[in-house]
């Protein structure tokens, strides 16, 4: 069980010690419960969120199944990504089919696919 295990640390070495722990995770096949709330790491390095309120589970799912909740998140005082965030003002001008983006690398993937561009050949 780590809690906030990255708090008060600059971004290289809050990626440090996120990498270390994954890469524990995947080498040991350890389960890891990561106590953040940094949304952001979250959606980088978990596969799984349980989100508490009041001691009782709220949500419990994959990040792009809980993250979809933003309302739900927000009236217990947790957000989104700020990609996600993003996504759904894109989507609302319709600029993107979907706003499920949780991570930056989805995001471009999907900003790439609403405007036809091709990542492996064109810029994006």
């Amino acid at each position: 069980v780590l809690d906030e295990p990255t708090a008060g640390l600059d971004p290289r070495g809050r990626d440090e010690i996120l990498g270390e722990i994954a890469e524990l995770r995947e080498k040991t096949g350890m389960t890891v419960v990561l106590v953040s709330h940094s949304m952001e790491d979250v959606a980088n390095y978990v596969s799984r969120i349980i989100v508490m309120n009041r001691g009782s589970v709220m949500l419990d799912g994959k990040p792009r199944d809980v993250f979809h909740h933003v309302k739900e998140l927000e009236a217990v005082g947790l957000a989104a990504p700020q990609v996600t965030y993003i996504m759904h003002t894109l989507k609302e001008a319709g600029l993107v089919k979907s706003a499920d983006a949780t991570t930056l690398p989805e995001a471009v993937d999907a900003i790439c696919e609403a405007f036809g561009v091709k990542k492996e050949t064109d810029r994006c």
